[in-house]
């Protein structure tokens, strides 16, 4: 059996006036936001949905159901902790992730470093093992027309092996 993981994630939110623009944990100045039950972080929703995937842990609409009020307006970045503590249960490790942002404005380049080292942090591993991007889709769709946001993510996970123990104590 191998000891690697991929996990894939998508998700995507409706762009609204009077909302705060937060992506990969950094907050954007725009004139609109992402709707949704938590912060609507699109690209750390997408992440969380890959890395629960990897780990069969099911969605974040599982993890972090939008009718709990617990999670109204909470930071992604915070279920992104708390979805790293659960791999950790599991004892698996990141190995890499590559996620892209799709949308026709306003311009992510400035802030693509440090959405990374943000998801990193959230999952105390390192920057480089985190890449973000983004793009258009040349004025096609909901994401070029403006309406919306989406974000894709993929994820390597490794198994961390287990030292099997017998009366507590190692090799016995």
């Amino acid at each position: 059996m191998t000891n690697l993981r991929v996990g894939h994630g998508y998700d995507v939110h409706r762009l609204t006036p009077g909302r705060k623009l937060i992506l990969g944990g950094v907050e954007i100045p725009w004139e609109k936001g992402l709707l949704g039950h938590s912060d609507a972080d699109v690209l750390v929703h997408a992440v969380m949905d890959a890395l629960a995937g990897a780990a069969r842990l099911g969605d974040i609409g599982k993890l972090f159901p939008d009718t709990d009020p617990a999670y109204k307006g909470i930071s992604s970045l915070k279920l992104l902790r708390e979805v790293g503590l659960l791999l950790e249960e599991k004892a698996f490790s990141v190995v890499n992730m590559d996620a892209t942002l799709l949308a026709q404005a306003p311009k992510l380049a400035p802030y693509k470093a440090q959405m990374a080292m943000n998801i990193a942090s959230a999952l105390g591993i390192e920057a480089e093992q985190v890449n973000v991007k983004a793009t258009t889709e040349e004025g096609l769709g909901f994401t070029g027309d403006g309406s919306g946001m989406a974000a894709h993510a993929v994820v390597l996970l490794e198994k961390k092996e287990r030292i099997p123990y017998s009366n507590g104590l190692p090799g016995k």
